[in-house]
C-alpha cells in the first residue's frame, strides 16, 4: 500500500515539465495573436478611406486598379488608396502659342506666330486624358501643316491680305483632328506675320519711296496751282491796266476835242488853236 500511495519523484518532475511547456505555449500563442492584431490594424489604416476636394472648373478622373471608372464633379469626394485614385483635370480654357517658319511664293522666309485657345470636353474626358499625351504638340503640328501648304502659294503681300482665310483653314483642320479626342477648339489667332529683317527693311524703304513720290506729286500739283493762279492774277491785272490806259486816252482825247470846240467858239481858227 505504501508503494501505490506515494508518488515517484520522476513522475512529479515530468508533471512540472509538462505544465511549464503548456504555459510557454500559451504565452507564445498570445504574442502571435497580439502581433496579428497590430498587423491587421496597420493594414486597415493604410487601406482606409481618403477624402479629397475637386476644385471648381475641374473634374476628378477616377481610376480603380488602373481602369477608368468615370469622373466626379467639383466638391468633396473620397477614394480608397491604393486600389483607386482620383486625378484633377481642368476644364478651363487654355492657350498655347507657337511659331512656324515657311516660305512664300516669292521666296520670302516668313515666321507666323499663332495662339490656340482650347479646352477639354467634359463628356469626352476619358479620350482627352488617356488617348493623347501631348495635346499642344498635336495642335501645333496640324497648324504647321496648314501654314506650310497654304502660304507657299501666295506672295508676301497676298499672305498679309489672306489672314482671315488662313485662320479659317487652321480652325477647320485642327477641329477635325482634335475634337474626336475630347479637345474643343475655341479659336485660333494669327497674331503676327514676321518676314526676315532684310526683307522688312526693304519693304519699309519701298513704302518710304512710294510716299516720297506721292508727296512730290502733291507738291508739284500745289506749285502748278500756285503758278496758274499767279498767271490768272497777272492777266487780270494787265487787263485792268489796259482798261485804265484806254480810259485815260479817251479822257485825253475828249479833253482836246472840248478845248478845240471852245477855242473855235472864241474866234480862233483850228490852226491857231493847235499852236
Amino acid at each position: 500500500s505504501s508503494h501505490f500511495g506515494s508518488s515517484h519523484p520522476s513522475s512529479r518532475l515530468e508533471q512540472r515539465t509538462c505544465g511549464q511547456r503548456d504555459r510557454e505555449a500559451n504565452v507564445s500563442d498570445t504574442d502571435e495573436y497580439e502581433t496579428a492584431l497590430v498587423e491587421h490594424a496597420t493594414a486597415t489604416t493604410s487601406l482606409g478611406i481618403c477624402p479629397m476636394c475637386v476644385p471648381t472648373g475641374s473634374v476628378g478622373v477616377v481610376q480603380c486598379f488602373g481602369k477608368f471608372e468615370g469622373y466626379v464633379e467639383p466638391g468633396l469626394t473620397c477614394f480608397c488608396p491604393p486600389f483607386s485614385s482620383i486625378m484633377n483635370v481642368s476644364l478651363a480654357v487654355q492657350q498655347t502659342v507657337g511659331s512656324t517658319e515657311c516660305k512664300t511664293k516669292d521666296n520670302v522666309t516668313l515666321t507666323v506666330c499663332t495662339a490656340v485657345q482650347y479646352r477639354i470636353n467634359k463628356k469626352m474626358v476619358k479620350q482627352a486624358v488617356f488617348e493623347i499625351v501631348n495635346p499642344d504638340a498635336q495642335i501645333h503640328a496640324h497648324i504647321d501643316d496648314v501654314l506650310r501648304s497654304t502660304l507657299p502659294s501666295m506672295d508676301l503681300d497676298a499672305a498679309y491680305e489672306a489672314k482671315e482665310k488662313v485662320t479659317r483653314s487652321m480652325i477647320q483642320a485642327v477641329k477635325a483632328a482634335m475634337e474626336p479626342h475630347g479637345y474643343e477648339i475655341i479659336n485660333i489667332l494669327l497674331t503676327d506675320l514676321r518676314p526676315e529683317r532684310s526683307v522688312l527693311d526693304a519693304m519699309n524703304a519701298i513704302n518710304a519711296s512710294r510716299r516720297q513720290r506721292e508727296a512730290a506729286i502733291e507738291q508739284g500739283e500745289a506749285q502748278k496751282v500756285l503758278m496758274v493762279k499767279a498767271a490768272e492774277a497777272d492777266a487780270e491785272a494787265k487787263f485792268l491796266a489796259g482798261q485804265g490806259i484806254a480810259r485815260m486816252r479817251k479822257a485825253v482825247a475828249d479833253g482836246f476835242r472840248d478845248s478845240m470846240q471852245s477855242m473855235s467858239q472864241g474866234g480862233l481858227s483850228p490852226q491857231d488853236a493847235m499852236h
